[in-house]
């Protein structure tokens, strides 16, 4: 009976300690979905910049055309274009960055999901054998109390 006890108790212990656990992966998990929501919209202003720079680029190579190649006019323009090709180059690069970096945190939110689905699932079967404990303690407790009123009456 003392034996029970024990296991109860430690059943109890263990339940509040899986539910410890899932409460810190939730917090983890909402941390995660967070960062992918910012990485998220990192990567559209990102995306828009480099809409936009691509559309500067155009203009600035429409401008070369036209103006032809008046001398200084040109080279200022070539200038221009090449600094704002590299500045495309650099949000490219960003998006690719952040793009890695959400194909990483979506990983590890699966991941921290499927840690939580399995540490709920533990401690559902904990308290499952923690009321299964108590029904037998009782009913034990009951039989020695029936024992005891028996021998009682001898």
């Amino acid at each position: 009976m003392q034996q029970m006890r024990i296991k109860a108790e430690e059943s109890s212990a263990k339940a509040d300690e899986l539910a410890a656990k899932v409460k810190t992966l939730e917090q983890e998990n909402l941390a995660k979905e967070q960062e992918i929501t910012s990485l998220t919209h990192k990567n559209s202003t990102h995306e828009a910049d480099i809409e936009k720079l691509e559309a500067t680029n155009k203009d600035l190579k429409e401008q070369v055309d036209r103006v032809g190649h008046s001398g200084s006019q040109n080279e200022a323009l070539q200038r221009r274009l090449q600094i704002l090709e590299e500045e495309a180059e650099e949000a490219d690069k960003n998006i690719r960055e952040t793009n890695d970096k959400l194909r990483q945190t979506d990983v590890k939110a699966g991941h921290y999901e499927r840690k939580v689905q399995a540490l709920e699932s533990a401690r559902d079967q904990w308290e499952e054998k923690y009321e299964e404990m108590s029904k037998k303690y009782a009913q034990v407790k009951k039989e020695l109390e029936e024992f005891q009123l028996e021998i009682g009456n001898i």
